[in-house]
């Protein structure tokens, strides 16, 4: 008997088997409005309810699914959509169906042929990137893209609007995939988070991209359509706190024949407030500072699309943006009395920013799919100039009043050619090349101008001009695929100082890497990545030009600043959920002649207290660390995004230490490990079709430094967002930090035993209005990958 049910089961096996290996479910999934492919939709084959087998679909929106015959219901669904069943019945003789075209309809559609934005944000794990989609959800509700950054898994944004990605702030910011010469800072500020269509994070790009940034790439993407017709969206925002603050972008499209023009056009007004204290024990000192800024943002993007015909495309737009900033800092500086005098300073900042970006690019289609060629150059001029007034008083003494006064122009150009030929289904070859060349001026004037004799004036030009080409070859075989790369770049640098040559460097450098993906099932996705990038130092850490002072502290740049080579492995798997999806990466750098931070005395300073902070290039050192996200749809009216992510990372620095006996600084050489951990719950509630809440809730640990150790941050959002007149106008509401929770606090030993904390305005609440208009259908044609900076596919989590 027993014998007799092994063979009975053994026979099941290998028909069941015989016969998964002949059926198949197939099709292709479009967004019903835009006919546009959705790619990674989670397809789930069911058998009375339960989940038998699934998958998603690839870049081109097709998938395909081994299955047994049987009676099956085919489930299709994509965050942000209404999902579609189907029922399907396989049998032996006709064990495979072709669906053919799937349309979903969003959750809530707009007018017909306007420019879509998705309901809430939503996020894709693609093999060289992780997109962040922006919705109208209120995790994207903000005044500027400074704001909503802290928002982004793995992105965290300080107390003076720096940026770093995985704990390190050698990031490099591109808009629509192109570099500026804009601080990354003050970029953000100057980017209205309404005009954000979506935020790329390419953590270990390919040889194909340029090599700059040791944590990697964000790259930012404006809104743009190319719908028939004429239509667009406008948006306003009020921000209260201690002022109010506004913000308003438009956003427009003409569309007609061979010819699509579009623009946007944004402004941001405010004034900030910002307060802190720093105790020094060792003096039983106390330093007072209060920040009032005002700021005003201007950006506008014009463009225009020529299509030749199916094969040809030409393509210009210019990018303008100003910036203006006015800044009133008052720094107490109170001792104990009878040890030194107290000093009190105001200081007074005003500048002026413009900066320009132009386009031209022009696009070949041959007759295969996926093979191109592009062509792009790119100008971006700016221009700045920054006036600081210090009006310092000391106790028993006259005011001693001095100015900074900067101008700096600069302008990079870069030429790129990328050619792509797939050369067979499996196989494709990329090459191509980029000339970039950058020349900036500096000047500056400090000193009493009451008394010229005692100005010093300085001018510093720097110049770099970098040459590469570059090749990436890559194939699949049905579970794996594999691409290898290489760039090899020229590297010049020149810098004066008054007309004197002060630093030059000439190298020709390698910057090879390597993508490994496995498909493990149709639910379960890695990548292997490897690549060697460069963190070159930029002008504001070079220019021996004072960026700030303080009583205590001035920080200039360091002319003879070295790069910074990385070589960095990283490992992600995706896992697809019946209703969501789940990433994870592990990763590890090996970092050369690291820049960081020095302090040491200021000698020339007639105050004892006084110190120079710069950079300058240590040995190497070693980071790690991992990222967990989830995309889940837990019910019809309640989906969550969470997400984690640890960074440890070894840091080297010189620092200065009060020697007792001889009442001085010395140098002394320090290293620790810094570990960092962050943790964002993003939580969407349906109530209406016309109303959503929203929670969030984000924490940010304690992490050592060098010179001092930050203590933990976190807040809770909530909010609230109505649509009406047919979604075409809706109204967001955001009380953000909901218990003032968030302020930097820190202590240390170095250089002097002290403890801080800075404050401001994190508590605020936010109103928005956003309203669409305009009609026509979308023609879908295809455009320049360029625009989106999405230069390789990545097809069922292929290289492909």
């Amino acid at each position: 008997m027993k014998l007799k049910l092994s063979l009975l089961l053994l026979l099941a096996v290998t028909t069941s088997a015989f016969a998964q290996q002949k059926g198949k479910i197939s099709g292709k999934v479009y967004d019903k409005d835009l006919r546009e492919v959705i790619p990674y939709a989670t397809i789930a084959v069911k058998n009375n309810e339960q989940v038998i087998t699934g998958g998603m679909s690839d870049e081109k929106g097709n998938f395909e699914i081994p299955v047994t015959p049987n009676d099956y219901i085919v489930e299709v669904q994509f965050i942000g959509y209404q999902s579609t069943n189907q029922k399907v019945s396989l049998s032996n003789s006709q064990p495979s169906i072709d669906l053919g075209d799937i349309y979903l309809s969003p959750e809530s559609t707009l007018l017909e042929g306007v420019n879509i934005i998705a309901e809430q944000s939503t996020i894709e794990q693609k093999i060289d990137r992780k997109v962040i989609n922006v919705g109208r959800d209120l995790t994207t509700v903000g005044a500027t893209a400074s704001e909503i950054m802290n928002n982004v898994p793995s992105v965290n944004v300080d107390q003076d609007g720096k940026i770093s990605l995985r704990g390190n702030e050698n990031v490099r910011i591109l808009v629509d995939g192109r570099p500026t010469n804009i601080a990354p800072d003050q970029l953000l500020k100057q980017i209205p988070s309404t005009s954000i269509k979506k935020i790329e994070l390419i953590t270990n790009p390919s040889a194909k991209y340029n090599p700059e940034g040791m944590s990697g790439i964000i790259n930012i993407v404006l809104h743009k359509n190319s719908n028939n017709g004429f239509n667009g969206s406008f948006d306003t925002g009020f921000t209260f706190a201690k002022t109010v603050k506004n913000n308003n972008s438009l956003n427009l499209n003409y569309r007609t024949g061979k010819v699509n023009f579009f623009g946007s056009g944004s402004t941001s007004h405010g004034k900030y407030s910002n307060d802190g204290e720093i105790y020094r024990f060792d003096q039983d000192s106390e330093q007072l500072i209060d920040s009032y800024n005002k700021n005003n943002s201007f950006l506008y993007k014009v463009g225009m699309d020529y299509y030749i015909n199916d094969k040809n495309t030409i393509s210009f737009y210019t990018n303008q943006s100003r910036y203006d900033g006015k800044s009133n800092v008052i720094t107490n500086n109170l001792y104990p009395s009878g040890t030194f005098d107290d000093i009190f300073q105001k200081s007074n900042y005003d500048s002026n920013n413009r900066n320009s970006t132009y386009n031209l690019a022009y696009k070949h289609m041959f007759n295969e799919d996926g093979h191109n060629l592009d062509v792009e150059v790119n100008v971006n001029d700016s221009k700045s100039d920054s006036e600081g007034y210090f009006d310092t008083k000391v106790e028993n003494a006259d005011n001693y009043f001095y100015k900074d006064y900067t101008d700096d122009k600069s302008t990079l150009t870069t030429v790129n050619v990328d050619y792509v030929n797939p050369l067979n289904e499996n196989t494709k070859l990329e090459l191509g090349g980029e000339a970039r060349v950058n020349r900036s001026k500096n000047h500056a004037d400090s000193g009493n101008p009451m008394t010229p004799a005692e100005q010093a004036n300085m001018d510093y030009n720097y110049e770099t001009d970098i040459y590469s080409l570059y090749a990436t070859f890559g194939q699949k075989f049905n579970k794996f695929s594999y691409q290898l790369g290489t760039r090899l770049e020229s590297y010049k640098v020149n810098s004066k100082i008054n007309g004197e040559t002060g630093f030059k460097d000439d190298y020709l450098t390698l910057y090879p890497s390597v993508y490994l993906g496995y498909n493990l099932s149709e639910k379960d996705m890695f990548q292997l990545s490897y690549s060697r990038r460069v963190d070159r130092p930029g002008i504001w850490q070079t220019r021996p030009i004072r960026e700030f002072s303080t009583p205590t502290v001035t920080s200039i740049g360091n002319p003879k600043l070295k790069p910074q080579f990385t070589n960095s492995v990283e490992l992600n798997y995706t896992r697809m959920l019946e209703k969501g999806s789940i990433t994870a990466g592990v990763y590890y750098r090996r970092i050369n002649d690291e820049i960081n931070r020095v302090i040491y005395d200021d000698v020339e300073n007639e105050n004892p207290n006084a110190m120079i902070m710069t950079h300058d290039n240590f040995s190497s050192n070693n980071a790690y660390g991992f990222e967990l996200s989830a995309n889940l749809k837990l019910t019809s009216w309640w989906d969550v995004q969470p997400a984690i992510d640890f960074s440890s990372i070894q840091q080297k620095g010189l620092i200065s230490v009060l020697n007792a006996d001889k009442n001085e600084l010395e140098f002394m050489s320090r290293e620790i490990t810094a570990n960092a951990f962050n943790a964002r719950l993003n939580s969407n509630f349906k109530a209406t079709n016309s109303l959503r809440f929203n929670l969030f809730g984000f924490y940010r640990g304690a992490v050592d430094g060098i010179t001092f150790n930050s203590k933990e941050m976190y807040k809770i959002d909530a909010g609230a967002r109505y649509s009406l007149l047919d979604n075409k106008l809706s109204i967001s509401l955001r009380f953000n930090d909901i218990f003032n929770t968030m302020k930097y606090s820190f202590d240390g030993q170095y250089p002097y035993p002290s403890r801080g904390e800075f404050r401001w305005e994190s508590r605020s609440v936010y109103l928005g209005i956003n309203y669409v208009f305009g009609g026509g259908k979308n023609r879908a044609m295809q455009r320049k990958n360029r625009d989106d900076n999405t230069k390789q596919n990545s097809g069922g989590g292929g290289l492909f």
